[in-house]
């Protein structure tokens, strides 16, 4: 057992960080009974000039900015305090979706609220966004402030709040500043970016008057700063994968091959490249992540809501021999020393390090933010004097670096999950390098804030996954 962490006592801490949806969300319906927030006031202050959300819209449909009547308005047009935007995810969670558009809609006008299999985030930041870019340059004061005053909320997963701010992260490669903020209303299982932002880890039953709430907070909210990481997955030519929407084929391969490899090298490569916010994983975890996934895609009656969802998972765990392990031949239930080298970067240097995989270790996570499998801290509130022994740093959103930790079997990633214990501590890094080995293994898992992938692997070849920081950070809205 790794060391123990600090604060509370461990029986006290379980008690309080495994709280269920329903409590959260009678603290919800409390809490905005206390202070009751005026409809018409809240409008007033997220709402953008009508003109401005017509041109937007068509814009985006017409996906032309250019292509529409702009249309500039006269000196007396005023920007509100925060124009405002939301993202609905009609497929996250419960299948609330529907049901909070149209109260959104109802609150804010149906051209501030998008639904996502509808319009795109990548369109509404080259089109929407670039429309008010275009009129601010023909001299519209008001575009301009709307521009610089905008803000964003996203309702729905983990998933989907990376898919959102990956698309805004295009500004900053773009030179489009400002960025917008982004605020978030719980959709999904996990909710693990939500939680970490202050934003809660459920939809509360009382969603009706909640979701001037959410607006509200969106509004007032403080910003705060979220590293993001790039991450590229090179396998051999040939192999096939099955890609979530957040990777995306690439050309450009640039993982370094000159350290050791203990496998074979292809001569020719396939590259996919993605972001992720929260963490990257490979192993038992995505395995049972995927299986939970596919099957909520093929009978999606079954997926109602967190409860359902997680009740699901934790079968899929036990199915997937993370629990029992019955054939310890089979490669697919044997530990990830086996097929996986691990390289890190610390920060400050410019010399990657190998560091040993734990023997039985079955799921390496690299984590980003404190929150993980819905609310749990893997890593833990580290003592000092540990930190100090292992050369470590307190884990902060913002500071650069990803935890690395292990999970074994399904034990002692329960009792990891309850916060009994720590997870097996790996390293912090910087940027790291995994080499996958495939020998016997036909397949491995990952996956990334939520979304998992199956990824084919190459007898002879390895594949490679190389992750660094990207450059310049997200902004975040508080909700606390």
């Amino acid at each position: 057992m790794d060391s123990p962490s600090s604060g509370t006592s461990e029986s006290t801490h379980w008690l309080t960080t495994s709280r269920s949806s329903f409590v959260e969300s009678f603290r919800s319906v409390r809490l905005s009974a206390i202070g009751r927030i005026d409809k018409e006031d809240l409008r007033k202050r997220i709402l953008i000039p009508e003109y401005l959300r017509f041109a937007m819209r068509d814009a985006i449909l017409s996906k032309d900015i250019n292509g529409v009547g702009l249309i500039i308005s006269d000196a007396n047009c005023e920007a509100p305090e925060a124009p405002m935007v939301v993202f609905v995810n009609s497929k996250s969670g419960g299948r609330h979706g529907p049901f909070l558009k149209s109260r959104l809609q109802d609150i804010m006008g149906e051209e501030q609220v998008f639904d996502l299999s509808v319009v795109k985030p990548p369109d509404f930041v080259q089109y929407g966004l670039g429309c008010l870019e275009k009129l601010a340059s023909l001299g519209d004061e008001c575009a301009k402030e709307v521009r610089e005053k905008m803000r964003i909320v996203v309702a729905g997963g983990d998933g989907t709040v990376g898919w959102v701010l990956g698309s805004l992260s295009e500004l900053n490669k773009q030179k489009r500043e400002p960025v917008p903020p982004t605020g978030i209303i719980p959709l999904g299982t996990g909710n693990d970016l939500s939680r970490s932002f202050g934003w809660g880890g459920s939809f509360p039953f009382a969603w009706k008057s909640a979701i001037k709430r959410f607006l509200h907070k969106a509004v007032t909210g403080p910003i705060c700063r979220l590293d993001s990481w790039h991450i590229v997955v090179s396998t051999p030519s040939g192999e096939t994968v099955d890609l979530p929407y957040s990777l995306k084929p690439t050309e450009e391969c640039s993982i370094d091959k000159d350290l050791d490899v203990e496998g074979e090298t292809s001569e020719t490569s396939t590259c996919f490249e993605g972001v992720f916010y929260n963490y990257y994983s490979i192993g038992m975890d995505a395995q049972v992540a995927y299986g939970f996934h596919q099957l909520r895609d093929e009978k999606p009656y079954l997926a109602q809501g967190p409860i359902s969802n997680k009740l699901i998972y934790s079968g899929y765990g036990c199915g997937q021999g993370w629990f029992c392990t019955p054939c310890m031949s089979d490669p697919s239930l044997r530990g990830l020393k086996n097929i996986l080298q691990v390289h890190i970067m610390k920060a400050n240097c410019s010399k990657w390090e190998k560091v040993p995989v734990p023997s039985g270790v079955r799921a390496i996570v690299a984590l980003n933010l404190h929150h993980y499998g819905s609310g749990r801290n893997p890593w833990g509130n580290l003592k000092p004097e540990y930190l100090e022994k292992r050369g470590f740093v307190e884990a902060h959103a913002d500071d650069g670096l990803l935890e690395i930790f292990g999970l074994k079997q399904g034990w002692h990633a329960s009792l990891v999950m309850v916060e009994l214990i720590s997870a097996k501590h790996i390293a912090q890094a910087a940027a790291i390098r995994l080499e996958i080995r495939g020998g016997e293994w036909r397949e491995a898992y990952m996956q990334m804030d939520g979304e998992p992938w199956k990824q084919s692997m190459n007898n002879e070849c390895s594949t490679f996954v190389e992750i660094k920081r990207v450059p310049f950070q997200s902004l975040m809205i508080s909700g606390d």
